[in-house]
């Protein structure tokens, strides 16, 4: 029998846009020629919900059920009709069907209030003069949040718009509570899912039924997925994969499991599915990939398959047919200028290389394939992938969805965006390191990029070496300060709590960051706290980082997270309120002249970087020098000429005008008659149009056939003024 496949993302993950792994597999797929259905169960289940019928139902749970306890909740509860009448309309304004109604939202009387809404006094402030639209959305979003908030206390208590029953899948060394939830009787929400799903599987009538799990966030809507169809079609079989077993799961030893699921794959998932299609429709077939399954009552996992990992190149171009792209909804839940880019508006996720080419940071599961495995994709066939999902989903917006993304790829896509004239808006996650000069910066805004993300981490050069980042505080400010210039918005990861790191490095990293902010080169930020995972260089050789690991136990179910103990014994949780706070009020350009200790309730050390530790960083970044096989690229346009004649003292000689127009703005370069001509030819070769690209070495030659002094024309005036509006050096 021929396997038909249902691919699924279970509850919950992003609202605004599909998590793109089952529309990776699905590309993949296609391109084998087997059948294939994907659902994003995740907003499937939000739409149901948050409706007329669904509000309404919510509201009759409560009345037979729990009966609001808070103020906030018997608010809610007193103003139903309201939220029953207003849903519908919301949602649709959300998903960008209704852009009208944000003139009701915004005059306030329009949505009911509960809690949410009394963080609207810093509205104004937070947000400036902000947008009708925008306005109206964070509103919206506030409102959302109200019934979320409702729904939590007085019917599921494991709900949230973007993980559901996340406790149960952090670090759940043991699969007896998960297990134990799941023998419950069905939750709200669950049964909700569960008749989506089985809706979904009566109509597609799959033999295979794949299940993807990024988060934990997701792992118990998996679990009572999967449970559903033994129940209901044990025909069927099952497999999850995903970014949560790959990391969590690896040493999966409890048989429990298998009551819900007949295979868990680890890493990339395309020769493992095919491996088990071929043994689904061969029972003995016997390869496989990467795979635990059961037998004779015990976990074992199988990589017996000979069949190596496709290229990059092999896999397809990511498919998101079958999914509801015009039902997702844009939201606006805070302020961070990153955060609200990444939950506004849908996405085309893509990925330029595949792993890590850096792969060298302590803190990251660099011992994993994901990570390990670096294998970039080539800019033409990157290119040709985003037209062929410009076509499919009639959107132009792509988060290339990198571990961190080559700056020589970066630029080779850049390039070839501009060869083709594609209209296409794209952000993604970077290294700050030192290939990112001012011209790349220029190329890849000129190409569509508006924003990029980067880990300054601690921001303390000793830490940064400790964690092998390769880039130093000057450097990510030198960095950072030619994305910005370039109308690049930068967004950094912030860590504290890393190993053996004082409470003095924790004061003066807060310090960097005020610096950066204020000389107004970062734009956005996040403090994380250092966690300690057991496939990074840290969990797996604590000893070289001064801490100990509180357990060596491994449990049968979830290992990732590591709990330990620091060397220097400092209770770092108690500097995450002040570190958050006072980012907040940089990223508002407010507050930069506040002591440090004024963000902190207990006693801080003063901080010992200089003042002007970043001024002066930018200030020393002077380089004229240019490598012979640096690519000199035009992404101007074409000049007018005119000649003229130029007469001084008695004397006269042949010049030439040359007159340039760019998107925002005309300018003229005067130049004598031969090296005007020599620049108008030149510039046509090295036009970023062209498929060939030129070398410093090369003008230099091609100008010395017939003229003089390169270097003297390269530093004069008119090529300086080029050089603003697009003489790119690369």
């Amino acid at each position: 029998m021929k396997t038909k496949l249902f691919l699924i993302t279970p509850p919950f993950t992003q609202l605004n846009t599909p998590y793109p792994a089952t529309a990776y597999i699905k590309g993949f797929l296609n391109t084998k020629g087997i059948e294939s259905v994907q659902a994003d169960l995740g907003i499937e289940v939000i739409l149901k919900l948050f409706s007329k019928e669904g509000l309404s139902a919510i509201f009759d749970q409560v009345t037979t059920n729990n009966k609001p306890k808070t103020t906030n909740t018997q608010r809610i509860f007193a103003l139903q009709d309201e939220y029953v009448k207003t849903i519908d309309s919301v949602i649709a304004f959300l998903q960008g069907k209704n852009p009208t109604l944000a003139l009701q939202i915004c005059q306030e009387d329009y949505l009911p209030e509960a809690s949410r809404f009394t963080q609207l006094e810093e509205l104004d402030w937070a947000f400036g003069s902000m947008g009708t639209q925008d306005k109206a959305k964070h509103l919206a979003t506030l409102y959302l949040e109200d019934i979320s908030d409702f729904i939590v206390e007085c019917v599921d208590a494991n709900f949230g718009f973007s993980r559901y029953a996340e406790r149960l899948g952090r670090s759940a060394n043991s699969f007896d509570e998960l297990y134990e939830a799941l023998q419950q009787e069905s939750t709200y929400i669950d049964t909700v899912l569960l008749s989506i799903l089985k809706e979904r599987i009566e109509t597609i009538q799959p033999t295979f039924f794949l299940i993807s799990v990024p988060f934990p966030g997701n792992l118990y809507s998996a679990f009572r997925s999967a449970q559903w169809v033994k129940q209901h079609h044990p025909e069927i079989k099952i497999s999850m994969g995903g970014g949560f077993p790959n990391t969590e799961l690896r040493s999966l030893s409890d048989a429990r499991v298998f009551e819900f699921f007949d295979f868990i794959t680890l890493d990339d998932g395309e020769v493992p599915i095919e491996e088990l299609i071929s043994s689904i429709e061969n029972p003995d077939y016997n390869s496989f990939k990467r795979t635990f399954l059961l037998e004779e009552g015990k976990v074992v996992y199988k990589n017996n398959s000979t069949k190596p990992d496709y290229k990059q190149s092999q896999v397809g171009t990511p498919d998101y047919s079958d999914l509801l792209l015009n039902k997702y909804i844009s939201v606006i839940e805070i302020v961070n200028p990153m955060h609200r880019m990444w939950s506004d508006g849908r996405w085309n996720k893509l990925t330029m290389a595949h792993g890590c080419y850096w792969g060298k940071c302590t803190f990251c599961d660099i011992s994993l394939d994901y990570i390990k495995v670096y294998e970039p994709v080539a800019a033409s066939l990157l290119c040709d992938r985003m037209e062929e999902m410009i076509t499919q989903t009639g959107e132009n917006g792509f988060h290339f969805v990198d571990e961190a993304a080559p700056p020589a790829l970066m630029r080779a896509l850049a390039l070839e965006i501009l060869r083709r004239k594609l209209s296409v808006t794209w952000w993604t996650n970077i290294r700050f390191e030192k290939s990112f000069t001012q011209d790349l910066a220029l190329l890849l805004k000129a190409s569509g990029c508006i924003a990029v993300s980067g880990g300054l981490e601690v921001a303390s050069d000793r830490l940064l070496k400790l964690i092998d980042k390769g880039v130093t505080v000057e450097q990510v400010a030198r960095v950072t300060r030619n994305f910005t210039e370039a109308g690049i918005m930068v967004h950094a990861y912030l860590m504290y709590g890393y190993p053996t790191q004082t409470v003095q490095e924790t004061v003066d990293s807060l310090e960097m960051v005020r610096q950066l902010f204020e000389a107004g080169i970062l734009q956005s930020g996040f403090w994380h706290q250092f966690a300690m995972t057991a496939h990074s260089p840290v969990g797996l050789y604590p000893e070289k980082f001064g801490v100990v690991k509180e357990t060596e136990a491994i449990g049968t179910f979830a290992n990732n997270d590591i709990n330990y103990t620091d060397s220097t014994g400092i209770d770092h949780d108690k500097f995450s309120f002040g570190l958050k706070k006072s980012l907040f009020n940089y990223m508002h350009g407010i507050c930069f002249d506040f002591e440090l200790q004024e963000w902190f309730d207990f006693k801080i050390p003063r901080t010992k970087i200089p003042e002007d530790f970043i001024f002066n960083a930018l200030e020393s970044d002077v380089n004229f020098t240019i490598k012979p096989t640096a690519k000199i690229v035009w992404i101007g346009g074409k000049p007018s000429v005119e000649n003229f004649t130029k007469t001084k003292k008695g004397n006269s000689w042949e010049m030439m005008s040359l007159t340039f127009h760019d998107k925002k703005e005309s300018f003229v370069i005067q130049t004598n008659k031969a090296e005007g001509e020599w620049l108008v030819t030149i510039l046509q070769k090295i036009t970023v149009l062209n498929t060939k690209t030129y070398s410093f070495q090369e003008l230099k030659a091609n100008f010395e056939l017939n003229l003089e002094n390169f270097e003297l024309f390269w530093y004069s005036k008119p090529i300086n003024t080029l050089r603003e509006f697009g003489l790119l050096v690369l």
